[in-house]
């Protein structure tokens, strides 16, 4: 499942939660972290990742995937060990990842293949780059293949493409806000995914829903059925927020309702925390909500 969205949508929270649900129902996990700044360990309060797997919590485990660490592993996995040192030392590295456009992706993506080939976990969750990057990284493998003609480049861009479009194998996951702009980038994204990469789209998430207030309109009843009293001020106050929060919920029913109207997908919804930071408790919270929206859209199926 390759998770992808605009760049602050919270892609690397929803890895997390997804991660942490499918853990619940005893599920091996994988998490691979592309960009190495996503700050993907710090959703369980673990240490940055490296290349090197890490266990999360039990049943989830996480590591880096950069285009040169995958270079390095497929040189020393085909006895040119010797070479791939050089290639360190000299900083020559980097010329030959970028020897051919989309060559980095590629490389990324083939270890991805492996991974699933050699079946490391019952789910393998891509923490795939922001939304413009990741419609080129996904086309790599295409470019590729019209590009070279042989070889074992040419061999590993088609067992990508072989991969990514077969949707029991592959899915994107894309991830917005009820907002305009994301959610306008969403369907273009989408789009591009589905016809132009050619994989298959799962459940659009949409990330931060302000939950409605569920209030009469009497700010004063209302305080006074909990116990409190208003002071000065603090009526007109109130009444402004409940306002306001009204007026945002119904603006995100609107974004939910149009982006359902463009994309004939699933949706599950997540809720906004009010807090600075999303750690392990807020994945743990979300994680609850993505079991019962997907539990919902399994019963929908079902019937």
């Amino acid at each position: 499942m390759i998770v992808a969205g605009k760049g602050g949508v919270g892609k690397t929270t929803v890895t997390a939660a997804l991660a942490t649900a499918a853990a619940r129902t005893g599920m091996s996990v994988l998490i691979v972290e592309v960009e190495g700044k996503s700050g993907l360990a710090a959703c369980f309060g673990e240490a940055p990742l490296t290349y090197e797997e890490a266990e999360l919590r039990p049943r989830v485990r996480a590591r880096t995937l950069t285009p040169d660490d995958a270079l390095l592993e497929y040189l020393d996995a085909h006895g040119m060990r010797r070479i791939s040192k050089r290639l360190t030392r000299s900083g020559a590295l980097d010329v030959v990842a970028t020897a051919v456009p989309g060559m980095r992706d590629i490389l990324v993506l083939g270890k991805v293949k492996q991974l699933e080939r050699a079946r490391a976990a019952d789910l393998i969750l891509l923490d795939a780059p922001a939304a413009g990057h990741a419609v080129n990284f996904l086309l790599s493998a295409r470019g590729l293949l019209d590009a070279v003609r042989v070889g074992p480049i040419q061999k590993q861009a088609a067992e990508v493409v072989e991969l990514l479009s077969d949707p029991a194998r592959c899915q994107v996951m894309l991830v917005t806000l009820p907002e305009e702009t994301p959610v306008n980038e969403l369907i273009d994204t989408a789009y591009a995914v589905e016809d132009r990469a050619g994989v298959a789209l799962g459940p659009i998430v949409v990330n931060q829903c302000v939950p409605a207030l569920s209030l009469d309109g009497d700010v004063v009843g209302d305080a006074a059925r909990t116990g409190l009293t208003l002071g000065p001020g603090e009526v007109d106050a109130l009444t402004a927020a409940a306002a306001f929060r009204s007026q945002l919920t119904s603006q995100q029913e609107e974004q939910c309702a149009r982006l359902a109207g463009r994309l004939p997908l699933p949706q599950l919804r997540l809720p906004y925390f009010f807090t600075a930071d999303v750690g392990p408790v807020e994945v743990e919270l979300l994680a609850d909500e993505l079991v019962l929206g997907i539990g919902a859209l399994v019963d929908v199926g079902a019937r």
